[in-house]
């Protein structure tokens, strides 16, 4: 199969799994945020951003070194063995040192919380290799099917616990399943690759030596992604944070069904492409381009709706309208942020990532001591919208050197089809008032994507039909 066939079925299947569970999904969501309190998302998240935090040390860039197409990496089976065996020897020690300081300085909640996520996610990191494997072949329907697997048994479970009264419980009970299907999915039946120990000098160097160009561009993304769950955490509490972690789950929400089926791909499409640039500028901007667009539709329609969202959870969730507005920036520009720093590790140079990363923290760290300290939560959530800003201008200024795209070409349909559609949506609801809120609110849906969708057609029919022929493509066969 080729390249662009198998990208494009790997897409596919992506977005129909997570199109399979979008109802599933929101169901949950609001579900367990009606049933449990911000303080227990508090500590949840509190928790796993110490883990995903301190991850980045037993990781140390050794996927992206495993998908980077390599001379030392082209017996893959030998590539697998030694990646495998050092992710369970770096895993190990992280687990015994997380483990020693969460009995140490964790307590209550906080500390059952590490010890059960610790371990678990130990044996997580282990089903790394198989999807590495599967990834670097972009073959994603095995993935996709796992992924779907997961969102039906831990919804299950999740709510099931929620309901009767489990507390933290519920929400640590989804990532042991996280564990329990991938170890089924991809060891155990019709195994992707069986794990094995091997060593290879060649090979670890290899690994350590593309690793550490690696590692400081993750090590700021991944603090990056959590330093301000941790600052609300210490410095607003654990039920602001829970507040904030909500805000951030339901803003990014539609970019997790819509853009991450896409960013899982195209990793190893553009390592494929990396030596062909005007093809691997071609998928660089078609990718890009469709996750600004679906990005501006889905933004926009939330912003509107935020208030009667805010009411189908709760009284207590009333804090979170502000924020979740704030927060929507993400769905435009986050994929984006991935899948720019997807192409700099597919080209070999990632050390491109830490300079533009460095950048950002320093914007986070000033704004969160001078936005979050004089508005709480409303002034970390506007802290981040600033950090990405500023981070999106470097990527996209340094991607240009491996890749031809125009950056106007890249907003200004959907741009101006979101201001268009905002416009007359705003001018709808003031010219004809309207004391049912639900009928409002079908209204502005109906209104904002009918307005968006027809602008964007308007300009763009033919990438439009190019899309949707390429989908009839794979689905005829």
């Amino acid at each position: 199969m080729s390249l662009a066939r198998r990208t494009v079925t790997s897409i596919s299947w992506n977005f129909a799994a997570n199109l399979a569970t979008v109802g599933i999904l929101a169901v949950r969501m609001i579900l367990l945020t009606r049933w449990l309190t911000p303080d227990i998302f508090g500590i949840y998240t509190f928790a796993l951003s110490i883990i995903v935090l301190t991850a980045i040390v037993p990781n140390f860039g050794m996927g992206q070194a495993f998908i980077h197409r390599a001379e030392q990496t082209e017996n893959e089976n030998e590539a697998a063995a030694v990646h495998f065996t050092l992710r369970l020897l770096f895993s190990s020690v992280w687990a015994v040192v997380l483990l020693a300081g969460a009995l140490m300085f964790a307590e209550g909640s906080l500390q059952l919380a590490l010890l059960v996520l610790v371990p678990v996610y130990l044996f997580i990191h282990l089903t790394q290799t198989p999807i590495l494997i599967l990834r670097r072949r972009v073959e994603h329907r095995r993935l996709a099917v796992i992924d779907f697997v997961i969102v039906v048994l831990t919804s299950i479970v999740a709510l099931a616990l929620a309901w009767n009264g489990a507390g933290l419980w519920a929400l640590l009970a989804t990532d042991l399943i996280v564990l329990i299907v991938r170890f089924f999915a991809l060891y155990a039946w019709r195994p992707v690759w069986r794990p094995r120990l091997r060593w290879n000098d060649a090979l670890v160097r290899y690994y350590v030596q593309f690793g550490s160009r690696v590692f400081v561009a993750d090590a700021l993304e991944r603090a990056i992604d959590r330093v301000d769950d941790l600052w609300v955490g210490v410095f607003l509490g654990q039920s602001a944070l829970g507040i904030y972690a909500r805000a951030y789950a339901f803003a990014t929400y539609p970019s997790k069904i819509l853009a991450a089926p896409l960013n899982n791909v195209a990793g190893g499409t553009y390592a494929e492409l990396k030596h062909d640039r005007l093809r691997l500028s071609q998928a660089f901007f078609r990718n890009n381009a469709f996750l600004v667009r679906i990005g501006f539709l889905f933004a926009g329609a939330l912003a509107l709706l935020a208030p009667e969202l805010i009411l189908l959870l709760g009284d207590q969730w009333q804090a979170m309208l502000t924020p979740f507005r704030l927060m929507l920036l993400f769905l435009l520009l986050e994929p984006i942020k991935l899948t720019v720093g997807l192409l700099f590790v597919a080209v070999g140079q990632p050390q491109q990532l830490a300079g533009a990363r460095g950048i950002q923290l320093l914007v986070l760290v000033i704004g969160l001591l001078l936005l979050g300290t004089a508005w709480g939560v409303n002034g970390v959530a506007l802290a981040v919208d600033i950090m990405l800003m500023a981070g999106i201008a470097v990527l996209l200024r340094r991607a240009h050197a491996f890749v031809d795209f125009s950056t106007w070409r890249l907003f200004f349909v959907p741009l101006l089809a979101f201001c268009l559609a905002m416009g007359v949506t705003l001018a709808l609801l003031w010219a004809v008032p309207m004391q049912n809120l639900w009928l409002a609110a079908a209204i502005k849906l109906a209104s904002f994507a009918a307005v968006y969708l027809a602008v964007w057609l308007a300009m763009e029919h033919k990438d439009v039909r190019r899309m949707l022929g390429d989908l009839h493509m794979v689905f005829a066969k």
